[in-house]
């Protein structure tokens, strides 16, 4: 099992299914990387996407590198006080709205494509 499952399995209910679907979503049918970083699990094609954050409340946040620079068309990020990064925090699968979250996923991929992530300050 890799790394990535393995965190995943660590984990229960709601935070352990958003996350399996999340996994499941970026890396099969998206086919983005999955690798520990900074103890959760980040996604990546040329360069870092998005992260999955298990949050202290019980839900998970799907939080995206370049944020800043997505459109946020459907109003679903969140900056939270950070300049670059934006999410979206879910509490159950039936709370996420999937045809907007695979928008937003869909717009970072194609974002990296164009132009790979370099770092804050390097883009």
């Amino acid at each position: 099992m890799s790394a990535v499952l393995d965190y995943i399995f660590q984990h229960q209910g709601n935070q352990k299914e958003i996350l399996l679907y999340f996994h499941d979503l970026l890396t099969k049918e998206l086919n983005l990387t999955s690798k520990i970083r900074y103890k959760i699990p980040f996604y990546d094609r040329r360069s870092w996407i998005c992260y999955l954050n298990p949050i202290k409340d019980g839900k998970i946040e799907l939080a995206f590198i370049r944020g800043k620079e997505l459109s946020n068309n459907q109003g679903l990020l969140e900056f939270k006080k950070r300049k670059q990064i934006a999410g979206i925090e879910f509490e159950s699968l039936s709370q996420i709205p999937f045809e907007a979250v695979h928008e937003i996923i869909h717009e970072a991929i194609l974002l990296d494509d164009k132009i790979p992530y370099k770092g804050p300050g390097n883009i």
